[in-house]
C-alpha cells in the first residue's frame, strides 16, 4: 500500500508507509459494516473500487440506492445494481441477523462504521440532495462513524451540509469552493481529519479505498490486500 493516511488534523502522504499513520479507530462491529450510497450518475471506478476493495478486506458493504429503484446508471453508462433503496434500510437486517437501528444507548444501536460517497456529476448532487441520506449522515458523525467521501462528493454533499467545517478536506479540482469552512488541501491524494476522509478523484480511488480499509481492519491487514492487488 503505497499511500497511507495520518491521524486527525492530518493528510495522506504519498511516501509514507508507516503503520502508526493510521488513525485509530474502534469498529462497533466485527465485521465491520460499511454503506456505499450510489446515484444515477455516480462516477463508475470510485463506486465499485470501494465496493470491491472493502469487500475483499472482508468488511460487510451494503450498497445503497438514493433513488426509488436499486438499478443506477453511472456517469459513464456502467449500471450497477444496489442491494437495497436507502428507504428500505429502515427495515434492513445485516449479515448477522440483527435490524438496522439506533438505540438511545450506542451500545445497542447496530449502524454503520462508515459510510462512503462516490462522486461524479451528477451523482454527487443527487446524493446532496437526498434528505434521508444527509439525516443517515448526521446520525453516524455524531456516533463519530467515519464519513468518506471522494472527488466532488467532498465539496458537494460534505462541504453543502457542513460535514467539513473546520477540517481539512481535499476533493476534485475545480470544485474546492464548494468545501465551506473546510482547509483545502490540494497536493495529497487522501486527506483525514478525524472522522471525515476525502480524496481527489478517479485515480486516486483506490488509495482511498485501502485508506478506509486500513482504519476500520488495521494496517497489517490492509497492507496484506493491497500486495495482492500490487499496490
Amino acid at each position: 500500500m503505497s499511500n497511507t493516511h495520518q491521524s486527525k488534523s492530518s493528510t495522506a502522504n504519498s511516501n509514507e508507509s508507516d503503520s502508526t499513520a493510521i488513525k485509530s479507530v474502534i469498529t462497533k462491529n466485527n465485521p465491520p459494516r460499511v454503506l456505499v450510497a450510489i446515484a444515477n450518475g455516480s462516477e463508475d471506478i470510485e463506486a465499485v473500487t470501494i465496493i470491491d476493495i472493502l469487500r475483499r478486506g472482508g468488511v460487510e458493504v451494503v450498497v445503497a440506492s438514493v433513488h426509488d429503484d436499486v438499478l443506477i446508471t453511472a456517469a459513464n453508462g456502467t449500471k450497477i445494481s444496489a442491494d437495497i433503496t436507502l428507504t428500505q434500510l429502515k427495515t434492513f437486517h445485516f449479515a448477522d441477523g440483527s435490524q438496522f437501528g439506533f438505540a438511545e444507548e450506542f451500545a445497542d444501536s447496530n449502524i454503520f462504521d462508515a459510510i462512503a460517497l462516490p462522486g461524479g456529476v451528477p451523482g454527487a448532487e443527487k446524493l446532496r440532495d437526498s434528505e434521508p441520506l444527509i439525516e443517515l449522515l448526521e446520525q453516524h458523525d455524531i456516533y463519530d462513524s467515519i464519513i468518506a467521501a471522494i472527488c466532488a462528493a467532498p465539496a458537494v454533499v460534505l462541504g453543502t451540509h457542513g460535514f467539513v467545517a473546520d477540517k481539512q478536506a481535499t476533493c476534485y479540482p475545480g470544485f474546492e469552493e464548494g468545501l465551506i469552512g473546510a482547509q483545502y488541501v490540494a497536493d495529497q491524494p487522501v486527506v483525514m481529519d478525524g472522522n471525515i476522509l476525502t480524496s481527489q478523484g478517479p485515480a486516486t480511488a483506490m488509495v482511498f479505498a485501502l485508506s478506509l480499509l486500513a482504519n476500520l481492519t488495521g494496517y497489517d491487514e490492509t497492507q496484506s490486500i493491497a500486495a495482492g492487488l500490487l499496490c
